[in-house]
């Protein structure tokens, strides 16, 4: 095999490549074992959704580095001769809109009813935000999008917030044990993933330039959380196999209507 192949895919990055690929073959494997009414329950689909997704785009971006005439055939159809290195196109759109779409939606799904509507608000405005932004070209989609991440991280941020305002008020919640709801897991690292993503986005370029070491520390802060928040969803996909370990939703029930 191509030594360049596998540096790329395995050596180049470990700590990004190999806890991602175990965790992408433990959710597969739970996800295959579940029943066929948990397969179709949003709980457990759109988690599995995101770890296939996350694996795919990953390791699209890995074989981007891998065939550079690829990578650089892609940057100048978009226009970028300047960096025909950057698969900054890739990450743009699959992590910082769809993958935003996604977790959004996972939020929506842990929110009570009354609450789900101000979500679905909130991914068409970013839809129509960030397409104005990105075919205007006030933010290229070969180059950093700081104004699309920010506004979609704040999104997050505010549909975090929903779940957590639903938990501390809602009667439901109050006679639940927070470290035994999954809903709260994937709340927390969530939000914490997107706002150190975020901070360090903004500060990446500075800090590689100014301090390399810091700018280093932080990236590999960046996918130790991606990595803790894709073993949540795992978690969450193999949950129904570990009885006894997490409580039952208080909009379990809820959610099997569509909002």
């Amino acid at each position: 095999m191509d030594n360049k192949l596998i540096e790329a895919f395995f050596t180049a990055y470990p700590l990004d490549s190999i806890p991602m690929d175990v965790l992408m073959i433990i959710g597969l494997i739970y996800f295959l074992k579940l029943p066929k009414e948990k397969k179709t329950n949003i709980h457990f689909w759109l988690p599995f959704l995101i770890l296939i997704f996350t694996f795919f785009y990953e390791n699209f971006g890995k074989y981007t580095n891998y065939n550079y005439e690829f990578k650089k055939s892609v940057n100048e159809y978009f226009g970028n001769f300047k960096y025909p290195k950057f698969n900054l196109w890739l990450f743009n759109v699959a992590k910082r809109q769809v993958g935003t779409i996604l977790y959004l939606l996972l939020i929506k799904s842990w929110l009570e009813p009354s609450k789900k509507k101000y979500i679905n608000w909130m991914i068409y405005l970013f839809i129509i935000v960030a397409s104005f932004l990105q075919f205007t070209g006030i933010e290229p989609i070969y180059l950093n999008q700081p104004i699309i991440f920010a506004i979609g991280a704040n999104m997050i941020l505010i549909g975090s917030a929903l779940y957590f305002t639903g938990m501390i008020t809602h009667p439901q919640y109050l006679d639940k044990n927070p470290l035994k709801l999954l809903s709260f897991w994937q709340m927390t690292f969530v939000m914490f993933t997107f706002t150190l993503t975020y901070i360090s986005s903004v500060s990446l370029i500075y800090l590689y330039e100014a301090d390399p070491v810091l700018g280093a520390a932080l990236q590999q802060i960046d996918i130790v959380m991606k990595n803790i928040n894709l073993g949540i969803l795992t978690l969450t996909i193999a949950s129904p196999f570990l009885p006894g370990f997490f409580e039952e939703e208080p909009f379990y029930v809820s959610h099997k209507t569509p909002a």
